[in-house]
């Protein structure tokens, strides 16, 4: 048996899980999150716990396993905590600025970049030079960061471009020159 997959999942007050054939909704106080769940495992909810089960020994079964257990967790946790991730921007003007859903971000480009909330994330900015993504679904929020520092990745010399928050860039030591000895 799969250790994380024979746990079962907790399912908190104020939170409501629903199985409607081979798709789960999990409601909470923080929104709604639907989704599709794979035909090799089964899936049970009784007693205040959701219960993941396989009829077989396969690979397939038993990656499927721990897979839908851990993701019907993050369901429940998102909606009644939710997950956030902190961006960081280093460099000389760098800056992040909101107005309405739209983030504006001034990175070294020629032109502003505008990166726009969804339904599912939600990006603040606390500080010019912090960036903080939230949202209920875990994946979308992981994404949207990934997004985000792709635009800019911090470059290996001077550690300019978006980071998350407590990511450690090495730098490099650049180029040695010659000896000025003539």
């Amino acid at each position: 048996m799969s250790r994380i997959g024979r746990m079962p999942v907790a399912i908190p007050a104020g939170v409501e899980v629903t199985l409607n054939g081979s798709k789960i909704t999990v409601k909470g106080p923080k929104g709604t999150l639907e989704r599709e769940l794979m035909n090799l495992v089964s899936v049970k909810v009784e007693d205040g716990q959701v219960i993941v089960t396989r009829d077989g020994d396969e690979k397939e079964k038993r990656s499927a396993h721990g897979l839908t257990r851990t993701l019907i967790k993050n369901m429940i946790e998102g909606v009644t905590v939710g997950y956030t991730k902190n961006l960081e921007i280093v460099g000389v003007g760098y800056r992040a600025a909101k107005s309405g859903k739209d983030v504006t971000l001034t990175i070294g480009f020629s032109h502003p970049v505008i990166v726009s909330d969804t339904d599912l994330v939600k990006i603040d900015v606390p500080q010019p030079n912090q960036l903080v993504i939230t949202g209920i679904d875990k994946q979308a929020v992981g994404e949207c960061a990934a997004v985000v520092r792709k635009i800019r990745p911090p470059e290996p010399y001077h550690g300019k471009g978006i980071r998350y928050a407590g990511e450690v860039v090495h730098l490099k030591e650049g180029k040695a020159g010659k000896s000025s000895k003539k």
